[in-house]
C-alpha cells in the first residue's frame, strides 16, 4: 500500500483504469468500510488494499471473501449498458 492516506469518498476499484464499483464510506484503524452499488456496505481489511493513489483505492481480489467478490461482480448489473 502507498503512503497516501485513504479518505472518505475515494472511489474503489479492483484494477486501475476500470470503472469504480464503490466508494469509501469510513476509514478505521484496521479496515475501511466501502459502499458497493447494488449491495450495501462492506468492511475491507487494510491488508486487502493493493494501492492508493489519485483518490482511488485498489483492492486485491485474492484477499477478499466470496460475498464481497460477488457483490463487486454485480455492482453495475442494474445499469443500462447503452448509456
Amino acid at each position: 500500500m502507498t503512503a497516501e492516506p485513504i479518505e472518505e469518498g475515494f472511489d474503489v476499484f479492483t484494477r486501475d483504469g476500470e470503472k469504480a464499483f464503490g466508494a469509501v464510506r469510513q476509514v478505521g484503524p484496521k479496515h475501511i468500510t466501502i459502499y458497493i452499488e447494488n449491495a450495501g456496505n462492506f468492511d475491507v481489511p487494510l491488508t486487502a488494499i493493493k494501492d492508493v493513489h489519485s483518490e482511488k483505492v485498489i483492492l486485491d481480489l485474492a484477499k477478499l471473501d466470496e460475498k464481497l467478490r460477488v457483490a463487486i461482480l454485480r455492482a453495475h448489473s442494474g445499469e443500462d449498458p447503452t448509456i
